[in-house]
């Protein structure tokens, strides 16, 4: 039997900890129900999965939880934030929230991409889950589910405990976003985190399915390695996963510089985001003696 909820040694009740987001029937591909007219609002009632085998204290928590949140408007679809938590061993974060609706008749969901969101409107997290696990939720009902981002999911290392919500992404919503490292994350403070916001935003769109590097700093270094740090931008609506990048460095004059292979781990750079990234290109790797810094471009050779 699984279990939900952290015993609180001071025996107090839980707290929903995350913020409410609501969308239309028509924004997820479904049609609204038939009481588009009424204004009353819907009170949601509790329904678990079938396949959960909860115990009578969970089931006390989930009721009383369902019974916290705001009723809806007619024709609504909302996620509840429950609560956020993460394992320190494998770095998974599990979100566990209501998936709750107003309409008047059962609804079934589909692959769909949610995003965890901060307070301050911050997009923590980004995957696509498959709601057909979910099963059919009944009509005005509300449905606990735990929501299960990797690792590579997060976009943040450092979560709020409250006032987080969980959303659908409606393409209307997408924008291209700046995506650090966790190392960077940590490292950076945050002038320089809005400084890097605020390019990526200002930066021209990109094309469907274009990737590119924009140069950010190039520096050569007092034992003679270039050290050069580039924005990778993936404008695909799919994940990049680089595991080996070959990079060429040319100067003012237009004579590469620099070129070698840099093996990278596990490093992914998330639909539609831009990330920086640093590179070193030793001693060995520099074919020219004199570069000329005050202009440069790095990118990856034709094959």
């Amino acid at each position: 039997m699984l279990s939900f909820f952290r015993k609180r040694e001071d025996g107090t009740n839980p707290e929903l900890e995350g913020a409410e987001s609501s969308v239309a029937p028509s924004e997820l591909g479904q049609e609204e129900g038939g009481n588009k007219g009424n204004q009353d609002e819907v009170y949601t009632e509790l329904s678990f999965p079938p396949a959960w085998n909860v115990s009578k204290e969970d089931k006390y928590a989930f009721q009383f939880l369902n019974g916290e949140c705001a009723p809806l408007k007619p024709n609504q679809i909302s996620l509840s934030g429950i609560e956020i938590q993460r394992d320190e061993i494998d770095k998974k974060v599990t979100v566990k929230a209501f998936i709750r609706s107003s309409l008047d008749k059962p609804v079934k969901f589909e692959k769909t991409t949610l995003v965890l969101i901060g307070h301050d409107g911050t997009v923590l997290g980004r995957k696509e889950f498959d709601l057909s696990q979910i099963g059919e939720l009944p009509p005005k009902s509300s449905r606990p589910w735990l929501f299960e981002f990797d690792a590579k999911d997060m976009l943040k290392v450092d979560l709020p405990r409250f006032g987080w919500k969980l959303a659908f992404q409606l393409n209307k919503e997408e924008k291209h976003e700046l995506e650090l490292d966790p190392s960077w994350d940590k490292s950076l403070d945050s002038q320089a985190k809005e400084k890097l916001v605020k390019m990526v935003e200002d930066l021209p769109s990109l094309q469907s399915d274009e990737v590119n590097f924009m140069g950010l700093q190039a520096k050569k270094k007092e034992d003679g390695s270039l050290h050069v740090t580039m924005l990778i931008r993936n404008g695909s609506k799919k994940n990049l996963n680089l595991e080996q990048l070959p990079l060429y460095v040319e100067d003012a004059s237009g004579d590469v510089v620099a070129k070698g292979g840099f093996k990278l781990d596990s490093f992914i750079v998330r639909a539609n985001t831009s990330k920086p990234w640093s590179f070193i290109f030793p001693k060995e790797m520099i074919v020219k003696e004199e570069l000329d810094l005050s202009r440069w471009k790095a990118y990856a050779p034709k094959k």
